[in-house]
């Protein structure tokens, strides 16, 4: 990351800079493996730790619609002022319209990772996932601003609403965790707390966790099909979840997992689902993020990991995201600093080996003339998405819900462009 003028690029609330924007280098990613550990992202390209801070505190405040008590559906991240004053200050800038029949240039793919700039990306979104009713269409001023807000933009121009992340799956191995603790012995110079911290990271498996998502996608899809109204649908759910033996079947009727569908707004929508559930699919997108977020916890949790927190449910996969703030590592060392958060976009591929599957998220919010730069899109095979950064402990996979006669989860995708 080259060093720039911090004035200009964090003065404002409508940032959002995401954890893959500053990725390795291309050597970093070929040679990178599932599990190996990664340094933050402040070691791994030279941010300062005030760099880090005032993109954080920005974060915090301009994803606060992230937030599980804020509405659905709802407008532009604002905290004070409207989302185009927000953009003058920042240097975010909407980027422009592309030709409707422009056709995008090929990606730069190493490493497991396809790059391209954010009006290329437009111009491929135009061509493969803009498609309503079979219908190519050209990418609106609002989906151009939406984008522009980086990693988060990307979610958020595919899925519809602002993701609220209330419906996540993991896999935790407990007894893995537990075996680990009475085994292992603490490395030169770390903690109780730094080991703890370790294992649970440790104990998380991504892979069974995107598994999961998907498979309970899959189970809510056959469902969805011939169901005409929200009570067909839900007992065809529960029909499925029995054939299944799953655990599901017996979460409370309240429950994000069954309340899911009817807090879609493109499910009410006229143009979307129009209450009808056999308009809608599930889909999939995935979030990275710190555990030690409880402001009452330890310090030694919120620097090294809270082993409770952001746990599946043993049975189901279900995670309960009611306590993520959108709040970052917190410094074990002097001059330690992290980055908050990730997004990645899956929709609905049908491709099995998980390894193949590819993930699409962003660098930072769109500022070619400021501090940050141009917005970069990204194209990761699942091994670089789930690797991670030391400023993460914890990857889960989000179900949501979009019309069908939405394109913008086509069941093959092609990394870059062929």
């Amino acid at each position: 990351m080259y060093k720039r003028s911090r004035f200009l690029a964090f003065t404002t609330v409508g940032v959002v800079m995401c954890a893959a924007g500053f990725i390795p280098s291309a050597s970093q990613a070929a040679n990178r493996v599932e599990g190996e550990k990664r340094e933050s992202f402040a070691e791994e390209h030279g941010l300062t730790a005030d760099d880090v801070r005032h993109i954080n505190a920005l974060n915090e405040r301009a994803l606060s619609l992230g937030q599980p008590d804020k509405p659905s559906g709802a407008s532009l991240p604002s905290a004070v002022e409207s989302p185009r004053a927000s953009a003058a200050a920042s240097g975010r800038v909407t980027p422009p319209a592309e030709p409707l029949d422009r056709m995008p240039d090929a990606y730069r793919t190493y490493g497991g990772r396809a790059t391209t700039g954010v009006s290329n990306y437009i111009r491929k979104w135009q061509q493969v996932y803009s498609h309503r009713d079979g219908q190519a269409r050209q990418m609106t001023e609002e989906q151009r601003e939406q984008l522009s807000y980086g990693c988060v933009g990307v979610t958020w121009v595919n899925s519809g609403p602002y993701p609220t992340n209330k419906l996540a799956f993991a896999s935790f191995d407990e007894n893995k965790y537990k075996n680990a603790l009475e085994n292992t012995t603490p490395r030169p110079g770390e903690t109780q707390a730094e080991l703890e911290g370790r294992i649970a990271k440790e104990s998380f498996d991504e892979g069974k966790g995107f598994k999961r998502a998907r498979d309970v996608a899959s189970i809510m899809n056959k469902a969805l099909e011939n169901a005409h109204d929200e009570g067909t649908y839900l007992s065809n759910l529960k029909a499925e979840l029995t054939r299944n033996n799953d655990a599901l079947r017996n979460e409370d009727a309240r429950s994000n997992f069954y309340s899911a569908l009817r807090n879609t707004p493109s499910f009410k929508d006229g143009e979307g689902g129009d209450y009808d559930p056999s308009r809608m699919k599930a889909v999939i997108y995935s979030k990275h993020f710190w555990s030690g977020q409880d402001p009452r916890s330890s310090a030694n949790k919120r620097k090294y990991g809270d082993p409770e927190a952001f746990r599946p449910n043993p049975s189901t996969g279900l995670v309960d995201m009611s306590k993520d703030r959108n709040t970052s590592r917190s410094p074990g060392n002097s001059g330690e600093s992290y980055v908050n958060f990730d997004y990645g976009w899956f929709g609905d591929q049908k491709e099995e080996d998980h390894d193949q599957t590819v993930w699409t998220h962003a660098n930072h919010y769109h500022s070619p003339n400021g501090g940050m730069g141009p917005m970069k899109v990204y194209e990761s095979k699942f091994r670089n998405w789930s690797a991670g950064y030391a400023d993460f402990d914890r990857g889960t996979y989000m179900i949501t819900f979009i019309p069908k006669s939405w394109n913008t989860a086509p069941a093959k995708v092609t990394q870059g462009w062929p």
